[in-house]
């Protein structure tokens, strides 16, 4: 049944790398000035932008860890992914207009008005270290399924998935890279199916099968897997101090709302349409989009584990069980890679690899825009001419692409978590508080940069603490010893809420500080047209 990756499947995987690589110079160009590089002249139609904006949250973040962790766990991480449609709507309700009424290319440019220039900075600088932690995740997963199919060493793998990511991401421009997406949104889609359908077939009998067999084993539960005992168990219904099912929605709904009112990502995309009413078809075409595929990835993550339960097979026992260091990550690349036929295998993993490269060159360009826009044209140099920020933009794509291959190899010294499960505590810890800003600026009249820089601080400080206290694995006696205080004590200190939950915490307590401090200490002040409640009309 095992078939090694051949030559049709090379021929295959090199003629994608070929037409899209060429996309790039076909578009440079055209890319004379910062407008056009970054946001297309703003003229881009809604139903290619949906589709580009659905290919960039897609990535192989969803194609592999999405299967990897349905495989080797269960459904709890799958929940916030369902709050995105209401995050939508309050996005597109009292946020993403202001950008579009304003013209703005940064999601930041904002934040300068409303707050003054050190809280821009700041929320600039942590978009970028999100952003390059998020293409490293992208880079790692990739260089999964390079290594597999190679058999190269894994910083082999990293160094030629970023390298070709890297030519493409630094060529393009904003144009190429939604022209890009466009068609490999279709390319994920046509690989996803031709999988799924081959999987199906494999299974003796078929999707009932999966139900029933996954829905016996506890498969698909709301819960997680144990990792001391080894067993899926369900998730509590509510709790700051476990994964609990209200709290995964209500971390979703969060995620979601600051995607779509600060995640450089979607505002640039956003802001590119032809008008409000095509940037607004654009995001629920996205939606439309998404919410069904990554039901369909956790789907294919079940199917995978009744098929190799139905055909037994050693590694695939070994990255259920994690032994040797294998990683769930890697279930899905493995069936393609031994279980497809040749031409098949070819084509789906080249699906996973156009979702891989949607999705690190629209955050590697949002990167650049918020470097250039918010720090280099705003601080540096401010009287330059067009040619330069263009050039300047390109090197900074190319540093990004240096940082993502170097955060890729980092992720290999992860835990034996599944990436989902440490990409969430991660992400949570990294958050900085950034949702609440926008929060007290859209939707408040109060907050000044001091007030907001306080709320900032402490939540940084939280932050930092919570990171030392969960990936330097911190014991309760090692805190009895140093404090001198009860277990008890010690317990609540190591664990005041639960990790996945540090980041909406952090929001919390960025908006609570700023709002109390804005409304003891400081004067309200004209904010016409910078928050929901002063806004003035579009003339759009």
């Amino acid at each position: 049944m095992q078939t090694p990756f051949s030559t049709i499947d090379w021929i295959i995987l090199i003629a994608y790398f070929v037409a899209v690589a060429s996309i790039g110079p076909l578009f440079a160009r055209r890319n004379k000035s910062t407008e056009s590089f970054f946001v297309g002249n703003r003229q881009f139609p809604a139903w290619l932008l949906g589709l580009a904006m659905f290919a960039t949250s897609i990535s192989s973040i969803t194609v592999v860890a999405f299967p990897g962790d349905a495989y080797k766990a269960a459904y709890l991480r799958w929940l916030p992914t369902l709050m995105l449609p209401f995050g939508i709507f309050i996005g597109s309700k009292f946020f993403l207009p202001f950008y579009r009424r304003n013209k703005c290319t940064s999601a930041y440019e904002y934040l300068e008005g409303r707050f003054g220039n050190g809280v821009r900075t700041y929320v600039s600088v942590t978009f970028v270290i999100g952003q390059v932690m998020r293409i490293a995740t992208i880079l790692y997963l990739v260089s999964l399924v390079f290594q597999q199919m190679t058999g190269a060493s894994p910083y082999a793998c990293i160094l030629m998935g970023g390298g070709v990511i890297a030519i493409y991401s630094v060529l393009g421009g904003v144009s190429a890279i939604v022209w890009a997406q466009f068609l490999q949104a279709f390319l994920l889609w046509f690989g996803a199916i031709l999988c799924f359908a081959t999987l199906i077939r494999g299974i003796d009998g078929g999707l009932g099968a999966v139900f029933t067999t996954g829905w016996a084993d506890g498969k698909f539960m709301l819960g997680d897997l144990n990792i001391a005992t080894g067993k899926l168990e369900p998730a509590k219904w509510f709790s700051i101090w476990d994964k609990s099912i209200i709290m995964m929605l209500i971390g979703g709904l969060a995620g979601w709302i600051f995607e779509y009112s600060g995640n450089q990502n979607v505002v640039q995309k956003y802001v590119s349409a032809k008008n409000p009413k095509e940037a607004f078809k654009a995001i629920w075409i996205c939606c439309a989009c998404s919410v069904p595929t990554w039901a369909f990835f956790m789907l294919m993550g079940t199917s995978l584990y009744v098929f190799f339960k139905q055909h037994p097979d050693p590694t695939a026992a070994a990255i259920l069980s994690g032994a040797h260091g294998a990683k769930p990550e890697s279930i899905l690349p493995f069936f393609c890679i031994k279980m497809l036929p040749a031409g098949l295998a070819g084509i789906v993993i080249t699906g996973i690899l156009a979702a891989a490269m949607s999705a690190s060159s629209a955050s590697i360009s949002g990167i650049s825009a918020v470097f250039i826009t918010d720090i280099y044209r705003r601080h540096l140099v401010k009287k330059a001419g067009e040619r330069h920020y263009v050039l300047v933009a390109r090197i900074t794509s190319a540093i990004a692409c240096l940082l993502m291959m170097g955060g890729a190899v980092l992720f290999y010294r992860a835990s034996d978590l599944t990436l989902q499960d440490f990409g969430a505590r991660l992400g949570s810890v990294l958050g900085g508080g950034i949702l609440g800003v926008y929060v007290l600026g859209f939707l408040t009249t109060r907050g000044t940069g001091r007030s907001v820089a306080v709320g900032i601080g402490a939540t940084l400080v939280f932050s930092i603490y919570m990171a030392v206290i969960e990936f330097m694995k911190v014991t309760p006696e090692q805190f009895m010893s140093l404090l001198g205080c009860s277990r008890t004590a010690a317990l609540w200190l190591l664990k005041p809420v639960h990790i996945y939950y540090v980041g909406l915490a952090g929001h919390l307590l960025t908006f609570v500080v700023a709002y109390l401090l804005s409304s003891l200490f400081e004067q309200k002040r004209d904010l016409t047209g910078l928050t929901f409640w002063t806004q003035i009309e579009s003339e759009e």
